[in-house]
């Protein structure tokens, strides 16, 4: 992989993989600032598509259709990204698009999209799996911008102006740090001309002026939410560890996977799911953003079992604490984990996503590979160690039954 940076500085990661027929790009633009009204910044996100000074919203989707370039925009929790798939010969008409979204968005369907968005976060509320992972989240990162989850969007939306969005934008493009990634079959000297007479124009500040707050989780936290019609009760029971740019990461990693997130052959599914039969669904996740990462468990199980499911949480857990994983329970999650990382770099636009998401981190385009590398020399005692130090007494339990 290669780097070079635009006239404006900003760093572009280009992998050349011949003989491909699609280009694959990737834009990330790093939020520095808490959004001062839940819900603004995924108000952008969605308003960057509904047309541009050049296009309307109809056109736009238009165009995109006739040349079948797969564009699209999405908020992250600490960035903006800006992302396009097309033939190689459509690639300079996909970044002209592209470049006309970044510089040139209008957000005039403002109350169209606002009465889209309450509509759709309404509807996904409807689901009790997603009313609980809500109110998780919206625990575990209370007063953060993490927190933001679809219920605080809903609470506080309608106080929301076109005004606000347009500042908001304009304040993330002008201060915020960004990273282009490209990969597919294209000349770096081709890919250096387009690039710097379309987005080497736009703000890029040398410096990450990050005024976002870094999460603490200082106590224990239980919500529980009563619902009469539950046919079955979920829980959520998560900590807050550290994240992707630590040196425990990998430790972690390799827990969860043991714990949880390698389906049918980890601890929790074959202890609480086969062995005790207190399951529909159990499993674990590692999320790990800029400012905090999330360890969880969630089981969806009978309303009975709630208590008895929570203890074998906890015996998995102190489990994990004082006994050594074997030596192959150890090399099977490794490659667990070594499979998924392939699984999610097989195309163009996989490759491209990674890359920018570990730069617009601070982590390096190739970060993947060290990842992998550090994974590598985890060993048992590594794993005891992250358990007793984080899987402590400082956690979040969410849950909703009847």
């Amino acid at each position: 992989m290669k780097e070079f940076e635009l006239k404006n500085g900003i760093v572009i990661g280009y992998k050349k993989n011949p003989d491909t027929p699609r280009i694959a790009l990737t834009l990330n633009i790093r939020i520095n600032k808490e959004e001062n009204i839940p819900g603004l910044y995924q108000m952008i996100a969605r308003l960057l598509l509904q047309g541009t000074k050049k296009y309307n919203s109809e056109e736009l989707a238009n165009i995109l259709e006739i040349n079948a370039i797969d564009l699209a925009v999405e908020m992250k929790q600490d960035y903006f990204s800006f992302r396009f798939v097309c033939l190689n010969e459509d690639f300079k008409l996909a970044l002209e698009i592209l470049d006309e979204i970044v510089k040139n968005s209008t957000f005039i369907e403002f109350d169209k999209e606002l009465i889209k968005l309450k509509g759709e976060y309404s509807a996904e509320l409807d689901s009790n799996r997603a009313k609980v992972s809500d109110e998780f989240i919206k625990t575990v990162y209370s007063g953060h911008m993490y927190g933001n989850t679809y219920t605080k969007i809903l609470e506080n939306i309608d106080k929301l102006t076109q005004s606000d969005v347009i500042n908001a934008y304009n304040n993330i493009l002008n201060s915020g740090k960004k990273v282009i990634s490209v990969v597919g079959d294209i000349q770096e000297d081709e890919l250096s001309d387009l690039l710097n007479s379309s987005l080497a124009d736009i703000p890029n500040s040398a410096t990450q002026n990050d005024e976002i707050p870094v999460c603490t989780l200082s106590e224990q936290k239980i919500s529980e939410i009563n619902k009469e019609d539950a046919s079955q009760a979920q829980i959520f029971q998560g900590w807050i560890v550290p994240t992707i740019d630590s040196t425990e990461y990998p430790a972690i990693a390799v827990m969860n996977t043991i714990l949880g997130a390698s389906g049918l052959s980890s601890r929790l599914f074959l202890e609480l799911r086969d062995k005790k039969g207190l399951a529909y669904t159990v499993r674990s996740a590692y999320r790990s953003f800029a400012k905090s990462a999330l360890f969880h468990i969630y089981i969806g199980t009978e309303p009975k079992n709630v208590e008895v499911s929570l203890h074998g949480f906890m015996d998995e857990i102190n489990k994990i604490k004082t006994m050594p994983v074997s030596d192959n329970e150890l090399e099977s999650a490794k490659n667990n984990i070594f499979g998924r990382q392939q699984f999610i770099t097989e195309t163009n636009s996989q490759q491209a996503n990674l890359y920018a998401h570990y730069a617009i981190l601070g982590l390096g385009f190739e970060f993947q590979q060290t990842l992998i590398e550090r994974i590598k020399s985890v060993t048992p005692q590594m794993i005891i160690d992250v358990a007793n130090r984080f899987l402590n007494d400082k956690y979040v339990i969410a849950m909703i039954r009847p």
